[in-house]
Formats: structure tokens, sequence, C-alpha cells
């Protein structure tokens, strides 16, 4: 019984379809979730690989990592722009023209696929470098897979863009479905030319198995967000800060330590100006001497420029999609600058409030005279709680009222009050 039952197991899980959904930018952990996601596949004599995208492109070395292991997959790979509203931009042309099986929703697009540098602008010389050498790659995908090299060409010279039925009339995609639905009815009988040899599609009643990201995936694909990078950062140095300011506080240093390496690893993505980063410093700087140096508001004011312009300087990529949002640029320097002012206004007040202890605390004091005073000998006043030797310049008789007029040493000079 117990072997029927796991033959029976086996035989659902074996020729199922699994589906592999990206939604965002191509990165290093997108990469690593739809190599692993071709590999379990195949491990699991999967029929097909159906990969749903709506990206605005990515890193190149990203995108080669994805469409070799597209090219040499031991199953078929669909690529689907899904769903309606989708686009297939820049390096995700590349990753769809590398699949035997395209289709596209209605409502989509798919083109751009200039090359743009890390840097946001390229010297002539590279960037005619990179454009032939995207170009040349782009082809040579779609001569592979019988698709229109021309219009493939275009899409990395002229940046072109084409709707889904014009990316099927112009032979770009293979199909135009609304859904997965139909797609697999579609597919369904197709033969597909793999390293392998042909395959014949079977995807009618199939099972369907969506591959889920893996928490190190999703969690390395957040930390790579331009926003995400730049918040780590920013807590990261204030962190260090707060542990420099206060030795042994031990949890500062170590949360900041580890939100800079969290955002070091991000920036080995998302490349960043150094004229930024050397502003925000400034800006922190100023800051922290404010606290040290009280100027009442100059300093403080400029920090907080200081850091407005490193965050806005920070991303070098002129890509929206790689760039922070005024959003969290607001949130994050307004809640540092709410910090500092109240920081710098308690201290403004501490200032000029009277003192309460020690010498100055006890000038202007009222006490009471318990052993008569006079000119040139020592009497004795209670103030305070406390008993202590005193002198004036005039005679004062024991039970009057006095108030202390300064401090030498352990005796309180005092005149009567009056």
């Amino acid at each position: 019984m117990m072997i029927f039952l796991l033959s029976l197991v086996f035989a659902v899980q074996t020729g199922a379809i699994n589906i592999a959904k990206v939604d965002g930018v191509i990165h290093p952990a997108s990469a690593g979730y739809l190599v692993r996601a071709i590999q379990q596949s195949e491990s699991d004599k999967a029929e097909c690989l159906i990969i749903e995208m709506d990206t605005p492109g990515g890193l190149d070395e990203s995108m080669r990592n994805i469409t070799k292991a597209i090219l040499n997959a031991k199953i078929p790979v669909v690529v689907y722009v899904h769903p309606s509203g989708a686009r297939c931009a820049s390096a995700g042309v590349f990753i769809l023209l590398s699949a035997p099986i395209t289709a596209m929703t209605p409502g989509t697009n798919i083109g751009a696929a200039h090359p743009v540098g890390v840097g946001g602008t390229m010297a002539d010389d590279s960037r005619t470098k990179a454009e032939n050498d995207a170009v040349a790659y782009i082809k040579s995908i779609a001569n592979k897979r019988g698709k229109n090299e021309g219009w493939a060409e275009n899409a990395v010279r002229k940046s072109v863009s084409i709707t889904a039925e014009e990316a099927l009339k112009d032979t770009v995609i293979d199909y135009v479905v609304a859904n997965v639905t139909e797609l697999l009815d579609s597919i369904n009988g197709k033969i597909v030319n793999l390293e392998s040899g042909e395959v014949i599609l079977n995807t009618k009643n199939k099972v369907i198995k969506e591959i889920k990201w893996g928490f190190s995936e999703n969690f390395l694909s957040h930390i790579a967000h331009p926003n995400f990078a730049y918040i780590l950062m920013m807590l990261g140095i204030w962190g260090l800060i707060l542990e420099f300011s206060h030795p042994g506080a031990v949890l500062p240093g170590v949360l900041g330590g580890i939100s800079l390496i969290m955002a070091f690893y991000a920036f080995q993505i998302i490349p960043i100006n150094y004229a930024g980063l050397g502003l925000i410093l400034l800006g922190f700087a100023l800051l922290i001497l404010e606290l040290f140096i009280p100027t009442s508001g100059p300093l403080t004011i400029g920090g907080v420029i200081s850091m407005l312009l490193g965050s806005m300087m920070l991303i070098k990529v002129k890509t929206s999609f790689w760039s922070i949002s005024w959003v969290s640029i607001l949130v994050v320097i307004g809640s540092i600058t709410a910090f500092f002012v109240f920081v710098l206004s308690a201290a403004v007040r501490a200032m000029k409030k009277k003192p309460v202890t020690g010498k100055h605390g006890l000038i202007g004091q009222i006490g009471k005279v318990k052993e008569k005073i006079v000119p040139g000998k020592e009497g004795k006043v209670f103030i305070v709680g406390e008993w202590w030797n005193a002198t004036a310049d005039e005679t004062i008789e024991a039970g009057e009222s006095v108030k202390i007029l300064n401090v030498e040493g352990l005796v309180l000079k005092v005149g009567k009050e009056h």
C-alpha cells in the first residue's frame, strides 16, 4: 500500500508545470532565484518551466547568468510577460528571446534594450563597445530561437519598444494569451528543440506548481532596492556614531555594523557617487559638532543641507528603478533633523537654566542664622538642610534670614535678606 502511495505521489509530481515569478529589477538575487527554478524543474522532471516576468531591466551580468541557464536548460522554458500592464524592457528582452517559447499578455510591451552604464553616462568609445557587444549577443540569441534579428538589433541600438500584438506580428514572440491556462492550451503538442534533442510538450491536465522565492533570495532582493540600501546606510552610520560617543553601549555598534555591511552589499549592485557619500558624512559631522560646539542653528542647518544634497547625489545611475525616492530621503533626514533639534534645544535650555547644585547653586539661596555673625568673626547658618560657617560685613543676630552672596572655600559670604 505504501509503495502504491509513493508511486502515486511521484506520478503526480513528475511532468508538472512549474512557474517562477519575477516582478522587478534583474539583479543577483533574481538571477539566483531563476537559475534555481530551472535546476529544480530539471530535478522534478517538470513538463516545462513558465517564467512570469514584469521587469524594467537590470544588470548585464545577472541577465547573462539567466540567459545561459535558459539556453542550456534540459527542459522547455517559457518566458511569459504577465499580467496586463507589465513590461519586458532592457535586460528582460534578452531573457525573453533566450527562451524556446515566448508569450505576452494583451496590454504589455517589450523593448528599449539599449545598454546603460552603471555610472549613468559612458564615454563614446565605451558606449559603442557596450552597444556592439549587446547587439551581437541579442542577435545570436534571436537567431538560435528563430526570432526577428532585425527587431532585436533595433531594440538595442534605437531603444524601440512594441506592444504584445506587434511583437507577435514581427516574430518577436510566439503567443499572445490572456492567462496561464490559455498559454498551456496553446503550447500543448508544441515541438521544442533543446540542447538534448526535441521534446513534445504535453500540458493537458497537468499540476501547476509555483516555485517560491527562498528566504535568502527574498532578503537579498529587498536589500538590493535603492531605498532600503539608503536607509540601511544611514542607520549604520548613526549606529556607529552612537557607539563611539557612548563607548560600551554595544547594541548601537552591533546594529550599525550589520546595517553598514548589508548596505555595502547593496552598493556592489547599485553604484554610488562618492561625492554624495562624502556630503552625507559631512552632514553627520556637522550635526555632531553642533552638540559639542552649540551655535544655535548654523551647524545644524549646514548638516541638514549637506545630507540632503548627498542623498540626492548618492546613486549614480539615472534610470528610475535605481533611484532613491523622495519619500525615503525626506523621512530619513527629517527624523535625524528632528532628533538633533530636540537634543540641541534641550542643551540650550540646560545652559540657560540656573544651577541648582555646587557653588553656583548655593548663591542666592535663603537660610537662617543659628549663631550670631559679627564682622571679622564666623557664625553659623542653616541652609538647604546643612550647617555652614558664614561671614558677613555687618552684625546679624541669630534667627534672622540671610541671603548667600558668595562661596569662599567652605565658608559662605552672606548678607541680611531685605
